[in-house]
């Protein structure tokens, strides 16, 4: 594709601009920048923002309340959007479960689920991981038993993200225990507020509950429930995961983290009387950073061109996830080095509504540690870089 701006995508990304200056709340951009945690009510209100704007479902086709734009305006888009902070919107719903509804779902699923998706009248989460099977995804256990007009499910998901604050579940479920692994699984959509579901916090490094463990005792869902056909769902759960694959790579937010970076290098000592900006070896650094993430970005542009014309992301999308999560990992550790000691306490309270206290060290730095604990999970959420390692293998080199 064309990476050349023409004078449309110019004035593009000027109202862009405008619109996150005005309607990005000051309020949501000063916790961001303070890395604090925005709430649920948070979040979902500035969703709300940009579906009022009509720009919450930029890879959606406009048929189903997608924007109709070209590659470069989603990319100008995502760019400005990650180089102020402003989230994007909560990917369960719009970016993985709903592409499945649209490609697979019934006309009434899509009229029944679509619509609340897009303005964040529901929040989703996803039940795939289950204690035994993350990696090997194939091996879960997790049952659904055909009870007439029902699916009878009993087992357990795990590291099952922001489920505390879901509306419902889109599950991977075993089926049919006499065949294939792969082929005995279906896709389930399931209502959090089931009778015989309960849900556990797993609370992390930083004292945040943000995965869970969701349990099953004979939950009873509807069989109008099933995405697609029964037995089909390993399909339908691989075009979900490229979606979320691509998601990962995070060429914006590696943009700002890496702005971030080069501030707080040029404003810390290196204790030979100039400031790690200067240090040679850090600067090397850096600039490895900067030609990672460029290369990064035109690999993420190739795709998007691709999701234009009605391709879904194939392989190339474990590409992305490898190289940014590896990458985003660095970037912390690089953070890290400039904090040094100032990234040793830990406050807590610093994560709560309110908190003005201050931080130790430039940058915020009391955080850089619970950051880089917090990011190791990137090179194994959405399959880890091992296994994605093994699809390239697989399918691009034909090993």
């Amino acid at each position: 594709m064309n990476a050349d701006f023409t004078a449309d995508d110019l004035a593009f990304q000027a109202e862009v601009k405008d619109f996150l200056e005005k309607e990005f709340p000051s309020a949501y951009r000063k916790k961001i920048d303070a890395r604090q945690r925005l709430t649920k009510e948070e979040i979902v209100d500035w969703q709300k923002i940009l579906f009022r704007k009509g720009w919450v479902a930029p890879n959606w086709p406009k048929e189903y309340g997608g924007t109709g734009w070209s590659p470069t305006q989603k990319y100008i888009f995502s760019t400005e959007m990650g180089l102020v902070g402003a989230p994007e919107p909560v990917p369960f719903g719009m970016t993985m479960v709903a592409p499945v509804i649209m490609a697979y779902g019934t006309e009434e699923q899509k009229e029944r689920f679509l619509p609340d998706i897009l303005e964040s009248n529901v929040w989703w989460c996803q039940g795939y991981s289950e204690p035994n099977s993350g990696s090997d995804l194939a091996s879960l256990k997790t049952s659904a038993v055909r009870d007439g007009d029902h699916y009878v499910v009993n087992g357990s998901k795990t590291w099952n993200t922001y489920g505390q604050h879901a509306d419902w579940i889109f599950c991977l479920v075993r089926t049919d225990n006499t065949v294939k692994k792969q082929e005995g699984i279906s896709f389930l959509l399931i209502d959090m507020k089931s009778p015989g579901i309960t849900l556990k916090p797993i609370v992390l490094l930083d004292g945040h509950p943000e995965v869970n463990e969701v349990f099953f005792d004979e939950v009873r869902v509807p069989v109008e429930n099933l995405i697609g056909e029964e037995n089909k769902g390993w399909t339908y759960a691989k075009v979900l995961l490229t979606h979320e694959r691509t998601n990962i790579a995070g060429v914006p937010r590696g943009k700002r983290r890496l702005g971030s970076l080069k501030r707080q290098a040029a404003e810390t000592d290196d204790g030979f009387g100039g400031t790690m900006a200067d240090n040679p070896n850090f600067k090397r650094k850096l600039a490895e950073a900067e030609i990672e993430l460029l290369a990064l970005e035109y690999s993420e542009l190739r795709t998007l061109a691709a999701l234009t014309v009605g391709k879904a992301p194939g392989p190339e999308s474990s590409i992305l996830k490898i190289v940014g999560t590896e990458l985003a990992q660095s970037m912390d550790e690089m953070l890290v080095e400039l904090a040094g000691y100032g990234c040793l306490p830990f406050l807590p309270e610093q994560y709560e509504e309110g908190f003005e206290g201050e931080i130790f060290g430039p940058g915020n730095s009391a955080s850089a540690a619970l950051t880089y604990f917090n990011n190791r999970k990137l090179s194994i959420f959405g399959g880890s870089n091992e296994i994605q390692r093994n699809i390239i293998s697989k399918a691009v080199l034909g090993l």
